[in-house]
Formats: structure tokens, sequence, C-alpha cells
């Protein structure tokens, strides 16, 4: 058995579930990377939003990893998994962000590699959706290289930083990813 505190670890990143220990880093980057969230993306900024923020990722319909630069263990940013649903549907719609100094630098993209390939394998799950709003480049260049595809544009969809705000929904489910990655079936 491995001691290795991560799920995963590839080239430039390395996941592990998110630890209430993580609270004052995660604050810390959160509050270091507003202009690069804003105004997409709003993560706890103080002990009480992430408090609150931790509880929700305990809830049996949620999953948050963090994603860290393998050498150091820094944490470059977050993928959070929302809304799962079992049964028939097994699916959930992921959320995540980069945190300043480390987007741009293929943190991310590995890390969020890892969360697809740890959903579809030991997760169970068999799609995901990214729910983005139009303008989001970076977010959006991030699920295009991962291989979802646009499925459709919902008006109005969530309520972000006081208003109703339109999203792009896009979508990949286990098997689009086993063929992005050149094998059969269900990767895992």
């Amino acid at each position: 058995m491995s001691d290795s505190p991560y799920l995963a670890v590839a080239a430039r990143a390395a996941i592990r579930r998110v630890e209430r220990r993580d609270g004052a880093e995660l604050i810390r980057r959160a509050r270091d990377s507003v202009a690069l969230h804003r105004p997409w993306l709003f993560p706890p900024l103080t002990e009480d939003a992430f408090a609150r923020h931790f509880a929700l990722l305990q809830q049996p319909d949620r999953e948050g990893f963090v994603v860290c630069v393998p050498g150091t263990g820094e944490i470059a940013g977050f993928v959070n998994i929302n809304n799962i649903v079992r049964h028939g549907f097994q699916c959930g719609a992921v959320g995540y962000g980069a945190y300043a100094p480390h987007a741009g630098r293929g943190h991310m993209s590995d890390g969020f590699g890892l969360v697809l390939r740890y959903a579809f394998g030991p997760l169970g799950l068999h799609r995901l959706e990214a729910n983005i709003q139009p303008g989001n480049d970076a977010s959006i260049g991030l699920v295009q290289r991962h291989g979802f595809r646009l499925e459709g544009f919902s008006p109005d969809f969530l309520f972000i930083d006081g208003a109703w705000r339109d999203h792009e929904r896009w979508a990949i489910t286990a098997d689009m990813l086993s063929a992005a990655r050149g094998g059969p079936g269900r990767p895992g």
C-alpha cells in the first residue's frame, strides 16, 4: 500500500480530497486569485465560508478535490463534483478553478484529467457536465481539451454575483473519455 496522500498523480499535478486542514491555504489562495476568478468564480474567502463549503463537500452528492503540485504539495486549484445523481443517471456537475500563480502552467489541465478518470473509474459515474458562462474562454478551453462536447445553452441558468447568468452546457461520458484516450469501454 502506498504512503502517498494522493488519489492519482500525473506529470504536472496530483489530486487528493479536500481536507478540513486545507482551509487556511485555500482561503489564502482564493484571496490571491480574486482578479483571476472574477466574474466567473467565487470560492470561499473567509473561515466561515470555507466551513460551510467543506460541510457541503461532506454530503453524499458531492466530491471535492484539490489539485496539487507533485513536488511541493502546494494547492494549485480545485475540482468539485456537485449534484451527483446515482442509479440510472450516474452523473454529476463539475466546478473548478486554478489559483494564482499556478494558472496557465498545466497543473489544472493534468489535475482535471485525473479527476475525470477518478470520476469514471472508482466513483462509478457515467457522465459529467460543466456549465460555463459564455466568455469564460479559459474554462471552455479546459473542457474542450479534455473532450467535452457542447450540448446547449441555458439562459438565466445560475444565480452568480447578484444576477441570473447564462451558461453553455458542456458534457462528457465515460465512453467519450475512453475513446479520447484510445481505449475501448469504460476507463478505470
